[in-house]
């Protein structure tokens, strides 16, 4: 009798998955501004681990990775992305080479 009640039990927690997965497949209303706000706000958690996978199998993506966020905030060589660039309130390049010109004369 018991294993009967072990049995009734397995078969009422597999009916209880199956119910809820189909549950959760059922669609629901979403307007087309909350989709894209949705979309907007934030990747997907989907997406998110396929870039940490791809990161871990490919080392070159992330420094793709790194090079796309550097377009994204305006840096576009290497010197600049690495601070070796000029920095605010130094004099440019220019301005040294036609100094130095002016020196030499």
């Amino acid at each position: 009798m018991s294993d009967w009640i072990g049995l009734a039990f397995i078969g009422l927690l597999v009916l209880a998955g199956l119910f809820g997965l189909w549950r959760l497949s059922l669609p629901y209303e979403v307007s087309v501004e909350e989709f894209e706000k949705r979309a907007a706000e934030q990747p997907s958690l989907l997406s998110a681990g396929f870039t940490g996978l791809q990161k871990i199998l490919d080392p070159a993506a992330k420094k793709a990775e790194v090079a796309q966020e550097d377009f994204r905030q305006g840096r576009f060589d290497d010197k600049q992305a690495k601070g070796d660039g000029d920095e605010a309130g130094s004099e440019d390049s220019k301005q040294k080479a036609e100094r130095s010109k002016q020196e030499e004369t």
